[in-house]
């Protein structure tokens, strides 16, 4: 089982030195997520499972382990990141047979830690 917090931690610091070198490009991206991210015609939540999904796809651990947690902090339930990773195996095939479950991993190690 992959500790998807510590995934987290180990891409704390070499996303902090990367950020230091490009500051504007580090700041944009961030710009653009959380606008990404907000509600609008789509909610949060929905959005979170889209990008979880497209994580499995893209097969990004840090990824996955990122919006697995905006998923629960979304509050998303366990089916509808199921299905969200149903959506990503039909669109992607094989890979998502291995990172889909890494994802609901993520998922519910998340849900069920205090800290999420």
């Amino acid at each position: 089982m992959t500790d998807h917090k510590q995934v987290l931690e180990d891409l704390r610091q070499p996303a902090k030195d990367l950020r230091s070198h490009i500051p504007e490009i580090w700041s944009g991206f961030a710009e653009t997520h959380k606008h990404a991210m907000k509600d609008g015609e789509l909610n949060s939540k929905t959005k979170e499972l889209i990008a979880l999904a497209i994580a499995v796809v893209k097969r990004c651990d840090g990824c996955i382990a990122s919006h697995a947690r905006g998923a629960v902090r979304a509050k998303a339930t366990e089916q509808e990141v199921a299905e969200a990773l149903g959506v990503a195996l039909l669109m992607d095939g094989a890979t998502v047979t291995v990172y889909g479950p890494r994802a609901f991993e993520a998922f519910v190690q998340f849900k069920n830690a205090t800290d999420a």
